[in-house]
């Protein structure tokens, strides 16, 4: 499967400004209705789905794991504990710095390069670009649409222009 997989960049790179403009929008929110931020982190919109906090996290990790993977350099420091929303936009900033470090040239030629990985359950070996375009962004999206919507269903005033705060 051939895909251009810097173009992929762009979109987490807008994705990651998405996020810290809907988790600031959040806090703020949050401030005003005296709710503490220990608990908007704990806010999901179920109970066996993540956590504000883990669907931050895990839209970070994804961004910064799996282009690292499919550029072939090393694996970013996993976030680890229960961080802070300051720490939390802290490692948002870290990822838009590590995207925009990334260039067209670490990406070429990776399209086809058979890449394993340990989903738990099972281990395909997958192609980078499919890794990148079916699962990755999938899943990026996926969580960054969860956190959007845990603030929405706690009144946070969030509308679709918001999910594209980082363009389109």
């Amino acid at each position: 499967m051939t895909v251009d997989l810097y173009s992929y960049v762009r979109g987490y790179s807008r994705g990651m400004t998405t996020l810290q403009h809907i988790l600031k929008k959040g806090a703020d929110h949050a401030a005003a209705a005296g709710v503490p931020e220990t608990e908007m982190l704990r806010w999901s919109l179920a109970p066996d789905m993540f956590d504000l906090r883990q669907q931050a996290i895990t839209v970070i990790q994804f961004t910064q794991q799996w282009l690292a993977r499919a550029a072939d350099l090393p694996q970013p420091v996993t976030i680890e504990g229960e961080p802070g929303l300051a720490e939390i936009l802290a490692r948002v900033a870290e990822a838009q710095a590590f995207i925009d470090g990334l260039t067209p040239a670490q990406f070429q030629g990776r399209d086809d390069v058979p890449l394993t990985f340990d989903l738990g359950q099972i281990k395909p070996t997958l192609p980078v670009g499919q890794w990148i375009a079916g699962f990755t962004t999938t899943n990026f999206y996926f969580h960054l649409s969860m956190a959007y919507a845990i603030l929405r269903n706690r009144g946070v005033p969030l509308g679709k222009p918001d999910l594209f705060a980082g363009g389109l």
